[in-house]
């Protein structure tokens, strides 16, 4: 099931506003397959957290600069300019700037289903919040919302599994909600 793209002209520049920028360049369907081509720029010790994608793939080419990369439960090994690196669906990974000049990447990941939705809206969120982190409830609400496809292993299972959907029980009754009335549904 392919997930509806809400922006339609490519490409689409997001930048979370502590050291991580990411352009969706466009998608290309190749053996029945879409990818959603993607390019990033990542200031020195930026990166995202540890993550999972629970059903796409993720590669990375280096184009300039130096990655670390740590797969969970393993030892962080780092790459160079012209090294790539593929996360696999459902493997908890994480990459960062491990060098001093900006760390330029190219890639693609697939199938796209929601990405584009799910990290726009985590990078603004994080940019307006100001400190490097989504404000409380566009979390609550994006990794309740998208927890199929989607997550974060730096916040305690408790806290997403309890005080998430209290959180975003709240937040809707506040009215915070309407800023995703036009999210697509989650797979």
């Amino acid at each position: 099931m392919e997930a509806k793209t809400l922006q339609n002209a490519y490409p689409v520049t997001i930048d979370n506003g502590h050291g991580e920028r990411l352009i969706f360049l466009g998608r290309e369907t190749r053996d029945s397959v879409t990818y959603i081509q993607v390019e990033n720029w990542v200031s020195s010790n930026a990166g995202p957290p540890m993550h999972i994608h629970h059903k796409q793939y993720e590669s990375l080419r280096i184009i300039n600069g130096k990655m670390g990369v740590e797969i969970l439960g393993k030892e962080p090994y780092f790459l160079n300019e012209g090294d790539s690196a593929t996360f696999e669906p459902g493997i908890p990974h994480r990459f960062w700037n491990a060098g001093e000049e900006i760390l330029h990447c190219k890639g693609e990941i697939w199938p796209p289903y929601n990405i584009e939705y799910f990290l726009g809206e985590i990078f603004r969120s994080s940019s307006e919040n100001g400190n490097g982190r989504p404000g409380t409830f566009d979390a609550a609400y994006l990794l309740r919302k998208y927890r199929t496809e989607f997550d974060m292993l730096g916040i305690p299972v408790f806290i997403k599994k309890v005080i998430f959907p209290v959180l975003v029980f709240l937040g809707q009754l506040a009215g915070k909600g309407k800023r995703f009335k036009n999210a697509p549904d989650p797979l």
